[in-house]
């Protein structure tokens, strides 16, 4: 019987319903895991064009396919839809990323009017949830109309950058991507202006951490990927101790995420806070795809090359990146005051220069000596904390 009530059940703001919770639906969880193949195939684009240009369109790239998945993630935390348009429409989202991800490889070329076109039904989708939720608004907090008539919007500019010549296709596509943004955190006609855009805390943290774990799987995947295409017999003790080390050190990255800020709530409800909360998860989810694909790079060198110089500036700057996200996130999640002790800024700080340090010295010295700094800024991450936990628990017992 409940099945039946859920799927011809229109959606409903959170805030009015009582038994609301932060689980995350299994719709969700598919429409998370379609992910998995997008970013990896975006983190393949990057591996074959690690140059400036590639890097913009890489990140511009991320950009895009972080919001299909945040604005989605926004709408179903903000409001409960598990009925049968909601889930066709989650099933036709689906389907756009499908082509998008199919269409990266080629995105500078023949398949640009396929992902352009395809992210335009995509923002048209979420319109379309928008639009349905609009009768649970008040008159003087019309939300859902708001949300919907912004995405119809640029549901059509993405379109008709399909059609335009280039370079004027990829402008008007960034600058629609910027105006995603935008259209959140405006001051006065931004929706964070509305009393009921609050999205269920507990529920996009889950959702931040699902998509780490995602992303950082994928790190393993590529790593393990690419020592096949290569052939592990083929490889040196060097290689295989260098792959080796990769794998810890993504195993190392969440521990720390986790550890620090993962499935962490947002401290308060304050915008600045939520607008912090919500860049600097922007900013990690984009390091831990970067370092993921430089760690690729160990699979090309011993011990004593240099590390691929594309590979080896990637992940420099991506680690740098993590550390001072999470950093920041420290700051303005909840309940997570006495692991912030141990975690604290001189910890973060440390690694950061380690890893600016590695970015100027990696294309002088052999791998061994760059993975020795990388294992030196990351690791303390993990064993400082732990050196002041145990001595502080070893101070307790002597009292």
């Amino acid at each position: 019987m409940a099945l039946n009530g859920n799927l011809w059940r229109r959606p409903r703001h959170y805030m009015d319903v009582d038994d609301a919770h932060d689980h995350v639906h299994w719709v969700e969880l598919f429409f998370d895991l379609i992910h998995v193949v997008t970013i990896f195939i975006l983190g393949n684009y990057l591996s074959h064009h690690l140059d400036w240009q590639g890097f913009w369109v890489f990140t511009g790239l991320f950009l895009a396919i972080f919001y299909a998945w945040a604005d989605s993630s926004v709408y179903n935390s903000l409001y409960i839809s598990t009925d049968m348009p909601h889930r066709v429409a989650m099933a036709l989202q689906i389907v756009t990323m499908m082509f998008i991800a199919a269409a990266i490889p080629a995105v500078g070329d023949n398949g640009w009017m396929f992902f352009a076109l395809g992210y335009a039904l995509n923002r048209a989708l979420t319109a379309y949830l928008y639009w349905r939720a609009r009768c649970v608004d008040t008159t003087d907090n019309a939300l859902a109309h708001e949300q919907g008539r912004n995405f119809f919007i640029l549901a059509g500019l993405f379109a008709l950058s399909a059609f335009l010549p280039n370079p004027l296709a990829y402008w008007v596509f960034g600058a629609s991507v910027v105006a995603i943004q935008l259209q959140y955190m405006l001051p006065r006609i931004g929706t964070l202006r509305f009393e009921r855009f609050v999205p269920r805390l507990g529920h996009i943290s889950e959702r931040f951490s699902l998509l780490m774990l995602i992303l950082l799987g994928e790190g393993f995947f590529k790593l393990v990927l690419t020592l096949a295409d290569k052939g592990v017999y083929k490889v040196g003790a060097g290689t295989l101790f260098n792959v080796a080390m990769g794998g810890f050190s993504l195993f190392a990255l969440a521990w720390i995420y986790f550890d620090c800020v993962g499935n962490a709530k947002p401290k308060s409800r304050d915008n600045g806070v939520m607008v912090r909360y919500w860049l600097a998860h922007i900013a990690i989810l984009w390091s831990a795809v970067t370092v993921g694909v430089a760690l690729a790079g160990e699979v090309y060198v011993g011990l004593w090359e240099p590390y691929p110089d594309g590979y080896g500036a990637l992940g420099s700057v991506g680690l740098a990146v993590f550390l001072a996200a999470l950093w920041t996130l420290q700051r303005v999640v909840a309940d997570r005051d006495i692991t912030c002790r141990y975690h604290s800024v001189g910890v973060r700080l440390f690694g950061i220069a380690m890893a600016l340090v590695l970015l100027a010295v990696h294309p002088f010295v052999p791998s061994i000596v760059g993975n020795s700094l990388w294992g030196l800024a990351l690791f303390s991450q993990v064993g400082v904390p732990i050196y002041r936990a145990v001595r502080e628990m070893h101070q307790l017992e002597r009292q």
